[in-house]
């Protein structure tokens, strides 16, 4: 190719805007329009309709264009179909009688009474097990096994044989066929628990049916142990794990023989049950009648309950009130309550409906109340060492489940009679509280004064107040008492609680009741209640063993208190704070309040106290931050204290606003989100400052945003971040240009510039290393358009800056085979030909660029060529050297077309030289067929349409030599 010679086509910006401009088309009302609510309708002809009659219910327009989505509600789509075929099943399917499945399932759903609304004993599991905990060395007896009875006479083939053989199997379990295990810890207790229900499961599924019985009873039996009492309750939930796996077992195994030819349906009546099932199940029954010791025997019986649907309908109603009676022989009162709560935990489970029963057993347990003072009790409290109030909480568990069940969805007459039987019953508080915790909160709380006046009237010994001030707390949280109470409630709650010597007591039941006081009083109250809780919690660091409770009272306040100028202008609200002394909880808490000032913080606040507060909090997250601290926590704290810097706002008051940034950057500056985030604000608190001016700065104001030029130019460098840097430098530079501060634009600039070696070759991006050309280019082709508003430096020569960036990106060290410097090259010709234009395409209010510096001046026109030109010269070499392969001629075909259309739309092709390599290039980017086709038929017309305007009719002869080459 020859030498090049670059002449830049003049250009009116003016009148090439309005040849771009669509032509307007006027719409009328009715037109359709696509942004326009499309009304959807159903078409659908009914069955009987004639063949070609349309519904009249369809008010679709048919000069409206079909809308895709629209169209699938027709029925054709897959899911319409489906579900019309549902429909049809559904509407077609036939009414059978009550012996039929649909009509037990109807039947099945009115008997249930249990929904969603009564909390499972699974969630309570938990809670029991962790509360009720002993240090004290636990026993347990293991089942060895035995061979007797395994092997039956062979001479012997009677029934009354085969009875009495597993007679004799479940007689060897009380004959010394056990080992007794000794100084256990309660993990080890747990573990041998979970070792007999592993045992159970695997003897049944090896067909040992008597051992697995065995291993039940034995279970059982543990639960009239006493001896560590204080763990009653829990060794009562592992053991009943067991005794329900038994009586699923049971169950599905006689579920299964029932199925002959059909599966049996979940809805079965006695019909459907086969002799086999029904021998089975009642041999079962048999066998746990002849279990001689009671508790075992009520236990195991209790357990498979539910098998009673394979023999009669109203079996489950009679066993259940046969076993609340013999309850009545459990001699110790501990054990008898939890075995009514076992009893009443699978009468709910499988007849829900059948009250009496439960209401049986409750009246049994107030009965054996009298004996909690008995002698017998007292002597083993006495050996034991437990003190009576620590007794009656063994009870709690059993009781509130007992009264859970009574009160399900009870009328509310209930209560008041419940209510009544407390006050008639002594030592009534252990049952006053189970009362509170079991009736709906709405019917609790209408009555919250006479249950306080109840708890006034229990004897502290028995039961302590402050429990059950905690129990009506929860009530209260729920539902709202009478408006006109609440104070009175308050103060007598409050008086009981702050009289709570123990620390861990108080903070206990006082979380409770800081979320009535939150939603019923003013910040007076909440401080009166904060200042109470910081005068029991810090006497010797009590704070310390409490913070998740203290955490507790922190998220109530935050729920309810959403004004941060009044939260903040609480006296003992950031003393309440300061007791979070431990490190983690502090920043916890902290993230905790920040999350909520974000979220409902919707006014911008110059409040002193707010702020001085957030800083506070922020700065205790930002202080937290060393070099163990992961990425992702960095990450959350950065973006909390930015959404905090965010709402910050000194109005017109500008130099505030900068003060205010200046302590940020100083007080975070561990968090480079952070700071970047301060750049942008002081960025735009400049950009503020001249919309107010309307770009006409006074000398104040000049100088404020030469002040803000300058934070952001100190700030910038201590970034670690390169891709950071560089955009905040032209961001800067930008803002810097547009408030007039030229020599701080051209540091900005120069030290953007300067700073492009150190961009490494490939960044980390999610853990994956990728290349970092994509992010460079898309910079210098942004630093480029900067560029033509910038007036060149009188000591630095003509385009200085331009030619520094060039020689960069001439230096830089780029990947193999990479295009990238060439890009860069061809998108500096457009930048270019716009500095040589008598008037530019942008500019900027009240500043000069090169335009009116040079006015067009032949010598800075002359440097703009030559620059081209060298330009363009090592393009070519580079598309030169794009021979070798496949992938090389790729190349090498975009790249000439890029530079073919950059000439095309940029250079003057009067010049013949210049036309002639535009024809050169556009040749070379169709040789081998790797052009796209319809991108050249478009740029073609295109240079049609130009060459039909005034002063372009020379593009006629370049574009008929341009043509289209078809593919080889």
């Amino acid at each position: 190719m020859a030498a090049v010679q670059w002449r830049s086509r003049g250009r009116d910006y003016d009148a090439e805007l309005q040849r771009c401009r669509p032509e307007a088309t006027p719409v009328e009302f009715g037109d359709y329009h696509p942004l326009k609510p499309i009304m959807v309708t159903d078409t659908k002809t009914r069955r009987g309709t004639r063949k070609g009659s349309t519904s009249s219910s369809s008010s679709s327009s048919s000069s409206a264009p079909s809308d895709p989505l629209s169209s699938m509600l027709d029925g054709t789509d897959p899911l319409s179909m489906f579900a019309a075929a549902s429909a049809t099943e559904t509407s077609a399917m036939p009414h059978t009688s009550s012996t039929g499945e649909p009509g037990r399932k109807k039947r099945e759903k009115q008997d249930e009474a249990v929904g969603s609304d009564f909390e499972p004993w699974s969630s309570k599991r938990g809670e029991i097990l962790a509360r009720f905990t002993t240090t004290e060395k636990l026993s347990i007896n293991l089942f060895m096994g035995s061979d007797r009875g395994k092997a039956p006479n062979p001479g012997s083939s009677a029934v009354s044989e085969k009875v009495r053989t597993r007679l004799e199997e479940l007689d060897d379990l009380e004959e010394g066929s056990q080992r007794e295990l000794l100084n256990l810890s309660q993990q080890d207790y747990a573990n041998r628990i979970e070792e007999l229900n592993q045992s159970l499961k695997e003897a049944w599924a090896s067909d040992q049916k008597v051992k697995a019985l065995k291993i039940v009873i034995q279970c059982s039996k543990l639960l009239s142990d006493t001896s560590v009492i204080q763990f009653y309750p829990s060794k009562f939930v592992l053991i009943t794990d067991i005794l329900d796996t038994f009586g699923r077992l049971v169950y599905d195994r006689i579920w299964t023989m029932c199925s002959d030819t059909r599966p049996l349906p979940e809805c079965f009546t006695l019909d459907d049950v086969n002799d086999t099932a029904k021998e089975t199940c009642l041999n079962w029954f048999f066998k746990i009648a002849s279990i001689r010791e009671l508790l075992p025997r009520l236990y195991v019986e209790a357990a498979i309950l539910k098998c009673n649907h394979f023999l009669n309908r109203s079996g489950i109603q009679e066993t259940l009130l046969r076993l609340t009676a013999m309850i009545r022989g459990v001699g110790d009162p501990l054990v008898a309550a939890y075995a009514r709560a076992y009893l009443c935990r699978v009468g709910m489970e499988v007849a829900p409906h059948l009250k009496e029963c439960l209401n049986k057993n409750f009246f049994d347990l107030l009965t054996t109340f009298r004996q909690i003072s008995g002698d017998s009790i007292q002597k083993q409290l006495l050996v034991q060492r437990v003190e009576v109030p620590e007794y009656l909480t063994l009870y709690s568990p059993a009781i509130n489940w007992i009264l859970q069940c009574i009160a399900y969805r009870a009328a509310e007459s209930l209560l008041t009679e419940m209510m009544e039987r407390c006050k008639t019953l002594a030592n009534n508080a252990l049952l006053l509280n189970s009362v509170m915790r079991a009736f709906r909160p709405e019917f609790v709380a209408v009555r919250a004064i006479d249950f306080i006046s109840m708890i006034k009237d229990c004897d502290e010994s028995g039961f302590p107040k402050h429990l059950l001030f905690g129990s009506l707390g929860r009530s209260l949280a729920c539902a709202d008492p009478p408006e006109s109470e609440r104070l009175t409630i308050l103060n007598e709650a409050w008086k009981v609680i702050t009289k709570v010597r123990s620390s861990q007591d108080y903070i206990n039941c006082a979380e409770i009741w800081v979320e009535f006081t939150c939603r019923h009083f003013t910040k007076r109250e909440v401080n009166t209640v904060l200042a109470d809780i910081i005068k029991h919690m810090t006497p010797d660091r009590a704070f310390e063993d409490a913070y998740p409770q203290l955490q507790s009272v922190m998220g109530k306040i935050l729920t309810y208190s959403h004004d941060f100028s009044v939260l903040f202008s609480m006296e003992r609200f950031l003393p309440f704070l300061d007791m979070f002394q431990k490190d983690n909880v502090r920043v916890e808490v902290c993230k905790s309040i920040m999350e909520v000032f974000i979220k409902h913080q919707v006014e911008v606040t110059r409040d002193p106290v707010i702020l001085n507060a957030m800083l506070h909090i922020c700065k205790t997250m930002h202080d937290s931050v060393n070099a163990l601290t992961l990425e992702d926590e960095k990450r959350s704290l950065s973006l909390l204290i930015i959404g905090f810097i965010r709402m910050v706002s000194f109005g017109r008051d500008f130099e505030q606003q900068l003060s205010f940034c200046v302590e940020a950057r100083a007080t975070f500056c561990n968090l480079e989100p952070v700071l970047v985030q301060l750049i942008h604000t002081v960025n735009q608190l400049a950009m503020e400052t001249r919309r107010v001016m309307r770009g006409n700065h006074s000398r104040k104001t000049a100088a404020f945003v030469r002040a803000c030029a300058a934070y952001s130019f100190i700030t910038i460098p201590s970034l670690s971040s390169i891709f950071s840097r560089l955009s905040l430098y032209l961001l800067s530079g930008q803002a810097a240009l547009a408030n007039q501060c030229l020599s701080q634009a051209d540091a900005f600039l120069k030290a953007a510039v300067s700073i492009l070696p150190e961009v490494p070759r490939s960044i980390n991006v999610e853990g994956k290393l990728r290349s970092s050309e994509n992010f460079l280019l898309d910079f210098i082709n942004n630093f480029l358009a900067t560029l033509l508003v910038v007036p060149d430096h009188p000591e630095h020569g003509v385009l200085y800056l331009v030619r520094g960036l060039l020689n960069m990106v001439q230096d830089y060290t780029w990947e193999d085979n990479s295009d990238a410097k060439v890009h860069v090259y061809i998108s500096a010709l457009p930048l270019l030909a716009a500095m040589s234009q008598e008037t530019y395409l942008y500019s900027i209010p009240n500043m000069d660029s090169n335009e009116t510096l040079y006015g067009g001046d032949p010598k800075f026109l002359s440097e703009i060529n030559k620059l081209c030109e060298t330009l363009i010269g090592q393009i070519l070499d580079h598309l030169k050297t794009l021979t070798r392969d496949e992938q090389s001629v790729r190349r090498q075909s975009a790249l000439a077309f890029s530079l073919c259309a950059a000439v095309l739309a940029h250079g003057d092709l009067r010049n013949n030289k210049l036309s002639q390599l535009t024809i050169n290039l556009w040749n070379l980017s169709h040789k081998h067929g790797h052009c796209e086709t319809r991108v050249s038929v478009q740029t073609l017309e295109h240079i049609k349409h130009q060459a039909q305007q005034p002063g372009m009719a020379h593009l006629l002869d370049t574009v008929q030599r341009l043509t289209l080459q078809s593919r080889t």
